[in-house]
């Protein structure tokens, strides 16, 4: 059986490239088609060999560095990929690559992250973020209209959606009217040992960029004045160690290794924003460690308020130092051993058996 992977960016090394790299374990012999690819940030996980590009790639480095501002050209290039000599294809999608084009006989299955958020839910929220001018504001409207036409239209190509979450699946029903089974992402549980001690510090591993919303976090943290590390990079970084107190460290971008023993050691995992599923907050469990979340997104499904940590139910300081309040009274009654069995859950395993039945079957 021959088959291929399709994947948006290899550009970077987050959740959904570790889904890839579980992919590629499963089928060693598959190649990745990808819109832009990143050899030095992501060649050690993804080899230049296994890498196939689309015409984006020939793009001038600084343009690649900047691609989301030709977001409307991604439809043609992710089409333009020959897809005719497999047998299987499996997209991990979160924007343009379940929009292949494959034949008849071929079997596609797309492991959905989420429908484009961009073009869908966070719509008015992205073009806040990118703090343009009137007109190319209205620009970027209609583009985004048009992205979202195909977007909706090309999801007919997919032959089985595979959700990441409860979550992401409602959000498959609402905007492609298309039913998903839900397999949860794989984690990788064997790299995290419980830890029941902890130094004396708050932790957040994160891109860091206006959506994760790493910002009230640094804003509580500079108003109880406790002790919180920030693992990670991206484009509010900047800004946000500019209005950080002397309590918050901002580490940068760190490699697993070092992750890892950051998460072993912290006193709990700090989770501000929402997301599809949030693999962090359960990497953060199989060390023992409680987790403090939004309520909302995937973390629902992953986090047991009183047990494996505490929600807050507004993006607000109040709401977030509420949260941590009862975080702490409740610190010595979490079990360490019983938020790793929570973890236990979503272990790598079990996302392998599920992609298994699905396209082997």
């Amino acid at each position: 059986m021959e088959v291929a992977i399709v994947h948006d960016f290899l550009v970077k090394l987050g959740g959904a490239e570790r889904v890839v790299k579980t992919l590629t374990d499963m089928f060693p012999n598959a190649p990745i088609y990808t819109l832009l690819y990143d050899e030095a940030r992501v060649g050690h996980v993804f080899p230049k060999s296994q890498v196939r590009t689309s015409s984006l790639q020939d793009l001038p480095k600084f343009l690649r560095k900047r691609h989301k501002y030709f977001f409307h050209k991604m439809p043609q290039a992710i089409e333009s990929f020959d897809l005719s000599g497999y047998d299987v294809v499996i997209s991990s999608n979160t924007a343009m690559s379940h929009g292949i084009v494959t034949n008849t006989d071929t079997k596609h299955f797309c492991y959905c992250h989420s429908p484009m958020r961009y073009a869908w839910d966070w719509t008015h929220e992205y073009l806040k973020e990118q703090n343009m001018g009137r007109f190319k504001r209205a620009v970027s409207r209609r583009l985004l209209k048009n992205v979202r036409l195909w977007d909706y239209y090309s999801s007919d190509r997919v032959d089985h959606y595979i959700a990441n979450s409860e979550n992401v699946r409602r959000r498959i029903q609402k905007y492609y009217r298309k039913d998903a089974t839900v397999i949860y992402p794989p984690i990788d549980l064997e790299r995290f040992k419980l830890s029941p001690n902890h130094e004396n510090y708050f932790l957040i591993v994160s891109t860091i960029t206006p959506y994760k919303n790493i910002e009230l976090a640094v804003n509580l943290f500079n108003k109880v004045r406790k002790k919180l590390v920030i693992i990670g990079d991206g484009s509010d970084r900047k800004r946000l160690e500019s209005i950080a107190g002397p309590h918050i460290d901002f580490l940068g971008f760190k490699p697993d290794e070092v992750v890892r023993e950051y998460m072993q050691n912290c006193r709990a995992l700090i989770f501000p924003g929402e997301d599809d599923f949030g693999m962090t907050p359960v990497e953060a469990m199989a060390c023992g460690k409680p987790v403090l979340a939004y309520r909302k997104g995937g973390v629902t499904e992953s986090v047991i308020a009183g047990m494996t940590g505490e929600f807050f139910e507004e993006p607000t300081i109040k709401s977030m130092e509420n949260g941590l309040a009862r975080l702490l009274v409740n610190e010595s009654r979490y079990d360490p051993v019983k938020i790793r069995k929570q973890a236990e859950k979503f272990d790598r395993k079990y996302f392998i058996e599920g992609i298994e039945k699905l396209v082997l079957s």
